[in-house]
């Protein structure tokens, strides 16, 4: 069994990273998240959103990984569990794959806080717990996996950033409409001269 995990500080509040989470997929950064399904989505009694949602992913794995494995196929559905409370202003996803269980589990747990210090900063704390099982040199295996997760979350870093900035250029398009001052694309305005 190996422990990975990781602390990252988003430059954006709370709200904005926690709109940005539930849209993230699919981003040009995690080509690997195929689909996102949502099962059941429901708000308790608390005001607290529940999702349940069904990734499809292709972990990617290297090759030495599948010879060792013994399987091509790296194609895996994951199952994801979130609760947004509000009031307190946390976000939890917990998620494990559902495919391959006989020989690799992956149980993650992300959090989505507001910084103690700084209400217009986020902090997003990550932990993995992977396990091989069944095969030799499942330590070595758990450790590139380990890597992996660490290489995929920098690029989930990325990808959060990239749905704000589209969010935000979103939010000021609308504006702009609201005004009646929309700009035109710079390719429009070079085609109506």
């Amino acid at each position: 069994m190996k422990i990975w995990t990781s602390e990252h500080i988003f430059n954006h509040p709370w709200e904005t990273v926690t709109k940005a989470a539930m849209q993230k997929y699919p981003n040009p950064m995690n080509p690997n998240v195929i689909g996102v399904d949502v099962l059941d989505r429901s708000i308790d009694k608390q005001g607290r959103l529940h999702s349940h949602r069904l990734l499809g992913t292709d972990w990617g794995l290297p090759s030495i990984v599948k010879t060792i494995i013994g399987n091509a196929r790296t194609y895996t559905y994951v199952q994801e569990h979130s609760v947004v409370d509000p009031k307190e202003k946390i976000f939890e996803l917990q998620s494990t794959n559902i495919t391959f269980t006989n020989l690799v589990s992956v149980d993650e747990r992300i959090t989505y806080k507001p910084h103690p210090e700084d209400q217009e900063k986020t902090i997003l704390t990550q932990e993995a717990i992977i396990s091989v099982k069944g095969v030799s040199l499942s330590s070595y295996l758990e450790g590139v996996l380990a890597s992996s997760m660490s290489a995929n979350a920098g690029k989930g870093r990325e990808a959060m950033e990239w749905v704000i900035r589209r969010l935000n250029a979103e939010i000021e398009e609308l504006a702009a409409t609201a005004r009646g001052t929309m700009r035109v694309p710079m390719a429009a305005a070079v085609t109506e001269k």
